[in-house]
């Protein structure tokens, strides 16, 4: 196998390996702990993921579509004269909706304008959602993709994996400590020239979560993440929490 072992955590995770290359990195998983909690953090990861485009409808959907069914009328079976072709050869015309047809109007009918448009921002939540996990899916897949980790020195631990084709990581934060409310955790790339740029903030409602960086990944030399005043800051509070060479 000509890749580094450790790099082949995200797509083992994806199913993405060659057989034999699974075969091999199975092996690996045997005796490397981290290796093993990496493939453990992603599959934790694509599951929130997963979890979060899967949408429970509302509770009287089902009793409204029922009810505009049986308002529907229905076409009258088919018989010979309908199925038997005219004189051009063209089996004659009919109505081209059939009752399962009405069904998905109605079901859709239903849902723009009797759930009251919850229906419709949950869709595009969803769109959202499966963007992000697409996007994951391709830093993941990418041959260049490189993890890194840290421990941050309130407690906690930051994993990225960083792809340079595709200008993007992904940072997976766990056990981070909770902050007073009027500060928060601010998420940095750091560039050869020591310069440090802003790439979010991290969610103050949950200790763990995993955040995707979209551009300005390319020629960056580390990652960092600082406490800062509520809001973010336009340069890091030093010391930093962590600074890991993505190198």
């Amino acid at each position: 196998m000509s890749e580094d072992l450790h790099t082949l955590a995200a797509p083992y995770v994806l199913d993405a390996l060659p057989e034999d290359d699974r075969i091999i990195f199975e092996q690996h998983l045997a005796y490397c702990a981290a290796c093993t909690t990496e493939v453990t953090e992603f599959r934790e990861a694509a599951v929130k993921l997963s979890h979060g485009v899967a949408v429970s409808p509302p509770p009287d959907l089902k009793a409204a579509v029922m009810a505009s069914i049986s308002q529907v009328e229905q076409l009258p079976p088919l018989t010979e004269a309908d199925a038997r072709p005219a004189a051009s050869g063209v089996p004659a015309s009919r109505p081209a909706f059939s009752r399962r047809s009405l069904l998905a109007l109605a079901a859709a009918a239903v849902i723009i304008a009797g759930a009251g448009g919850v229906a419709i921002d949950q869709y595009r939540e969803n769109v959202a959602t499966k963007r992000t996990t697409d996007r994951i899916a391709a830093v993941l897949a990418q041959p260049d993709a490189r993890t890194v980790r840290g421990s941050l020195n309130g407690g906690g631990q930051a994993t990225m994996v960083a792809s340079t084709s595709e200008d993007a990581a992904i940072v997976v934060l766990r056990g981070l400590p909770e902050l007073p409310s009027n500060r928060t955790y601010q998420l940095w790339l750091i560039d050869n020239s020591k310069t440090a740029h802003s790439v979010g903030l991290a969610e103050a409602a949950s200790s763990d979560q995993t955040k995707v960086i979209t551009g300005g990944v390319a020629g960056k030399v580390a990652f960092g993440v600082t406490v800062e005043p509520e809001g973010g800051s336009q340069q890091p509070t030093m010391p930093a929490e962590v600074i890991i060479p993505m190198a």
